[in-house]
């Protein structure tokens, strides 16, 4: 027999901590929906971003190198793929709403620009005296406006508690009533789940592709205590193991032990500081106490790995080298179609009279993917 709607958020509700967001605890939308009669809400906020034009284009959006290079190297699709996964892993084994967990993570990367970080920096720099650019709030601004796939209103319509999760700390999102709700409340704990597993996807992954692709060297992370121990424990379990196997079997006991010392550390908080439910956790918030945190030792270990992976690998010469092309094209792309706005699809450019004109333009230079903003430079002559 089928369940319906409030049967399955009532088995879900069921399975969950009293300090998680249950199913039903979704603020609402902003444009008022019927209700599914089997799909419950943040199942339905996951669908749609999942079937987001913006989801679909982070599949040749950079994350370290970009697509050019070759198609065994991560994007920012399988990256966000990966987070979703870790963030997923450690919502369920805290009790936690795991599927709103899920929903944050697919959504976290969505307003990243052609080029990965270069790209950010120099709209950033170009939007300096318009309002400025952050990924994270183009992610919330992908969601509320710039999607189009519903007749009855602008963007996602997703719920609030999922558009809350999105908001990163310490950021401005316009004055909005959801933005200060986010900032007097903190963040939930199934939105400190995908922001830790964001860190554990990039800095595992980014070692295994920089190792494919040469730029890292397996001997010089071997002088790195977290690498060095998971080294040795590998060596131990599998002594003939060599080669890429070898380095790759690291890896993934790497970001199994990122993983379990995120989950012990936020259990021993939760228990420590005597959290039941949403009210402790945010009160824990609000007297500037972290729960989503490795232990202090381990995390100075983790700290040591990612400093490695800034100096070697992300101001690797090759790296940089392509970071700047990138930052060029959209210099060239921002100028461009500021001095032609003309030539910017419908989409974008009904909104200039309202929004301006720079953060419009911004928004399509933003949208676009490394490949198609490749093209169109060339297309200008750069």
């Amino acid at each position: 027999m089928q369940k319906n709607r409030n049967q399955i958020i009532q088995a879900e509700n069921s399975l969950l901590a009293g300090y998680a967001v249950l199913q039903d605890e979704t603020g609402g939308r902003e444009y008022k929906e019927e209700e599914h009669p089997y799909r419950i809400p943040f199942q339905r906020d996951r669908d749609r971003v999942v079937h987001s034009s913006a989801f679909k284009r982070l599949q040749y959006k950079t994350q370290v190198f970009v697509y050019s290079v070759g198609e065994n190297y991560r994007n920012r699709l399988t990256h966000t793929l990966e987070v979703a996964g870790i963030s997923r892993t450690i919502a369920s084994a805290l009790g936690l709403n795991s599927l709103l967990a899920e929903t944050i993570a697919l959504a976290h990367d969505l307003g990243h620009t052609p080029f990965g970080h270069a790209g950010q920096d120099m709209l950033s720099d170009l939007m300096g005296e318009f309002g400025g650019f952050e990924h994270n709030k183009q992610s919330v601004r992908i969601v509320t406006i710039l999607e189009t796939r519903y007749p009855e209103f602008p963007g996602l319509n997703l719920s609030k508690e999922t558009l809350k999760g999105m908001m990163k700390h310490g950021a401005e999102y316009d004055g909005s009533m959801l933005g200060k709700e986010r900032k007097n409340e903190g963040p939930s704990l199934e939105a400190q789940c995908a922001d830790v597993a964001d860190e554990i996807a990039y800095t595992s992954h980014d070692i295994d592709d920089g190792l494919e692709m040469g730029y890292l060297k397996a001997e010089d992370l071997d002088s790195l205590s977290l690498w060095a121990e998971t080294s040795e424990m590998v060596k131990g379990k599998f002594p003939k193991l060599d080669g890429k196997v070898f380095v790759r079997t690291i890896i993934r006991e790497l970001t199994n032990s990122m993983v379990s010392n995120m989950i012990s550390t936020i259990e021993s908080r939760i228990s420590d500081w005597k959290i039941s439910n949403r009210s402790d956790l945010n009160l824990a918030y609000q007297e500037g106490k972290r729960i989503a945190t490795y232990e202090p030792s381990y995390g100075e270990k983790v700290r040591e790995l990612k400093s490695f992976l800034y100096k070697t690998l992300y101001r690797h010469p090759s790296v940089v080298v392509t970071s700047d092309k990138g930052r060029d094209m959209i210099e060239t792309l921002f100028f461009h179609f500021r001095k032609q706005p003309d030539s910017i699809p419908e989409t974008y450019k009904r909104r200039i009279q309202k929004e301006g004109l720079e953060r419009c333009v911004c928004d399509y230079v933003a949208g676009m993917t490394d490949r198609y903003a490749e093209e169109m430079a060339s297309s200008l002559g750069k």
